[in-house]
């Protein structure tokens, strides 16, 4: 096929190119013939100038919160890198958490209370990534008991902090290791390493005993066939460590109380008088320091 002559083509840019300078040459006359006089500034003028000037001096008080009043300025114009990742791990999958939205607003609360602060989490799993990016600026810990799981979050999320734990304990063992659980052993309040009740976890990563956490939340290990770990482990060391801190009171949170384990040890070993709110299949405790006041019962 021949090529089309380019003598047409070149005429237009001929036309568009005078046209626009037309147009540009207009512009330039109005904005002259616009453009106001100067004239030495009056005595009034002078005198709210001044007086602008003075009240500038002056520190204005500007509200916490934006108001109609003053325009709302944002401190910082970036992204928090934990939230960006959650964003774009969320926008870019179809997988979502186990927990419902209500459940995850019951500890989503509390972390916007506490936050920045330390966070445990038995589990690691598709909404750990949430949980950071909600705790932003504080510490946030996964204890998860299968390496290969850690391995293929790491690939794609290797911020996140995670660790291994193998539990001993097996869901079948549980009305066993609940029998030892009301032993006096049990309702010592001790470092978990030294406890002597066979419910402590003592393997854990040193720096987590060593941590005073704010939250836990207990949503492993496995427990839903009679060879699993359960969780009667996890609920029991959660309880401990709550009442094990100098002073203050930390939040734990248990997920699949609607299983007889997690319903039962966490009523025994977290206390009803410590259930603060259930929505769905989540409970939320608040355990006290039993070590800022001394005498206090196990459960009140």
């Amino acid at each position: 096929m021949r090529s089309k002559p380019q003598c047409g083509i070149n005429l237009k840019l001929i036309v568009l190119f005078c046209s626009f300078l037309l147009l540009f040459t207009i512009l330039i006359l109005r904005s002259n013939l616009s453009s106001p006089l100067k004239t030495p500034p009056s005595s009034s003028t002078t005198i709210s100038e001044t007086h602008l000037s003075n009240s500038s001096d002056q520190p204005q008080q500007v509200p916490k919160c934006p108001s109609l009043e003053v325009p709302f300025i944002p401190t910082c114009t970036k992204t928090p890198p934990s939230l960006a990742n959650a964003l774009i791990h969320y926008a870019t999958t179809n997988i979502t958490p186990q927990q419902t939205f209500k459940e995850i607003s019951v500890s989503a609360r509390i972390l916007a209370k506490k936050a920045p602060c330390n966070f445990l989490v038995f589990g690691l799993g598709l909404d750990s990534l949430m949980w950071a990016a909600l705790n932003h600026g504080g510490r946030t810990v996964f204890l998860e008991e299968d390496q290969s799981w850690i391995d293929q979050i790491k690939e794609r999320l290797p911020n996140l902090e995670s660790y291994h734990v193998v539990y001993d304990t097996k869901v079948h063992e549980a009305e066993k290791l609940f029998e030892h659980g009301s032993k006096e052993e049990c309702k010592t309040v001790s470092d978990p390493r030294f406890s002597k009740c066979p419910l402590a976890l003592k393997n854990l990563p040193g720096d987590v005993y060593d941590m005073e956490w704010d939250l836990i939340m207990v949503d492993a290990p496995t427990g839903y066939f009679d060879g699993a770990p359960g969780r009667m482990s996890a609920i029991y060391t959660a309880g401990l460590m709550g009442r094990n801190r100098e002073e203050g009171e930390t939040d734990v949170f248990v997920h699949d109380v609607d299983r007889v384990v997690e319903d039962k040890f966490s009523k025994a070993f977290l206390c009803e008088g410590y259930l603060r709110e259930q929505e769905g299949r989540i409970r939320h405790f608040t355990i006290p320091s039993h070590r800022a006041r001394l005498g206090r019962t196990f459960c009140p």
